[in-house]
């Protein structure tokens, strides 16, 4: 970002008499992580960011926008005053939008938002100065930082955005007003919030709203909800997915402990590779396939770009075991779809010993958390794995399931205060040769499980 302060202040429309020539290069929100040429936004949280004004002077801030209901302590900086912090925050990231003009990729999706959003980058960096959403920053805040702190050479920008309410995915595509919109599937996430897969898909299908009218609405085809909802966009639509009525789909997947290979219909002569596991992540880098194909990126480009891939903040992570057993870890975020994609990824990897699988509580499942936490039971069996430890209120529900499949000695259950107790259980029966999963929401705590065993 260049802009200088006058402009800011032309941009959110404010009259001023002589404005100090400032330079800004940079917004911030966080006062610890502000720096010299940063424009400073007080936003509201669980604190008040006007109360860390002095700490973001003290890190060499050159501006701050400031609410007229605060008083203003001194006169170190100069004061930008606005009504709303937030809608002005808003308001300049739409202003410096236009001024940049990138074409805007914007990601949503119940799972993979984040890996697709780093593939998309990825391919499309081959041919252009490309931007993208830091880690997961895929809110209310994230999508405007993105755009305030992307380059002024930027030629493509790719944000993601992410929800907990209806109307949020429209308020931030309102922001970012996209060139291609992309879905890359629908699940459970956040059903608490919702009630139905349903209203889940309506939520997300909110990414269309603000999308361009020549722009392209790219979504995973295996979805009868997004097949159905996608007859009343009028843009042009291109489908991925794992059946041969999408437009791009794979014929051969080869998965791996660490990568999967994979060929596709429209490209059959090439092999991809990612540098991740699971046949869900092939599914993703069709959808960033898709999104480089319409920006005319060659298949060789988006083949080698795939294979050099570094993920963001990628939570599957394979560690060892102090005893040399291999570890799968993904023990902050669990939802039924996530759960069922990485116990399908582990029966398709070959190991020397046996696999055991840990499961934590899904959370914020609302009033299908019995229900939901059941359905994994299909997908649990005792020749892909030997020993199943569930913990938290809602396992027992699938542990009453698995009960017909396993016997006492392979099948246990744990409150999600006996972390220890479940410790000392799978140290003692851990073996070098053994591969384990560890798989929950964050609020059951395996990190600390993870952390006794390696």
């Amino acid at each position: 970002m260049k802009m200088k302060l006058r402009e800011v202040y032309s941009a959110l429309k404010i009259e001023s008499g002589e404005v100090e020539d400032v330079e800004i290069t940079g917004v911030c929100f966080d006062s610890r992580k502000a720096k010299a040429g940063d424009l400073f936004f007080p936003l509201q949280g669980e604190r008040d960011g006007h109360e860390f004004i002095n700490s973001a002077i003290k890190n060499g801030i050159s501006a701050t926008i400031w609410q007229s209901d605060h008083d203003i302590p001194n006169n170190e900086v100069p004061y930008v005053v606005v009504k709303n912090v937030s809608e002005a925050f808003e308001t300049l990231a739409k202003y410096y939008l236009k001024k940049v003009n990138p074409k805007v990729v914007a990601v949503t999706g119940s799972n993979g938002k984040t890996t697709t959003k780093d593939m998309i980058a990825k391919i499309l960096s081959t041919s252009n100065n490309v931007a993208k959403t830091p880690q997961n920053f895929n809110n209310e805040i994230g999508v405007p930082y993105t755009i305030l702190n992307m380059p002024t050479n930027t030629e493509v920008l790719v944000v993601e955005m992410g929800m907990d309410r209806p109307g949020q995915i429209d308020h931030l595509s309102d922001i970012a007003n996209p060139d291609i919109s992309v879905i890359t599937m629908i699940g459970e996430a956040h059903i608490e919030f919702f009630g139905t897969r349903d209203k889940i898909a309506d939520a997300k299908m909110e990414i269309v709203d603000h999308l361009n009218e020549d722009g392209t609405f790219v979504y995973n085809g295996d979805e009868p909800l997004l097949l159905e909802r996608a007859e009343k966009v009028s843009q042009r639509q291109a489908t991925f997915g794992s059946h041969d009525n999408n437009d791009l789909y794979a014929t051969e997947i080869n998965p791996g402990k660490t990568t999967t290979s994979f060929k596709t219909n429209l490209w059959p002569e090439l092999d991809f590779e990612i540098p991740m596991m699971g046949e869900y992540n092939v599914n993703n880098a069709l959808a960033a396939m898709l999104v480089g194909k319409m920006s005319h990126i060659k298949p060789e480009a988006m083949q080698q770009a795939l294979k050099d891939l570094f993920v963001t903040a990628n939570r599957t992570e394979w560690m060892k075991a102090e005893n040399g057993a291999d570890i799968l870890s993904d023990v902050y975020n669990s939802n039924p779809t996530a759960a069922i994609e990485v116990l399908n990824s582990l029966k398709d990897i070959k190991t020397t010993g046996r696999k055991l699988i840990v499961l934590g509580d899904m959370l914020e499942l609302g009033q299908a958390s019995e229900t939901l936490h059941e359905s994994l039971a299909s997908h649990i069996n005792k020749e892909d794995f030997a020993k199943v430890y569930l913990v938290g209120d809602y396992m027992k529900y699938l542990r009453n399931k698995l009960s017909a499949k396993y016997d006492t000695n392979d099948l246990f259950w744990f409150e999600k205060d006996q972390l220890e107790e479940l410790t000392t259980k799978l140290k003692e029966e851990l073996q070098p040769n053994d591969t384990i999963l560890l798989k929950g929401s964050h609020g059951i705590h395996l990190e600390n499980v993870l952390h006794e065993l390696i």
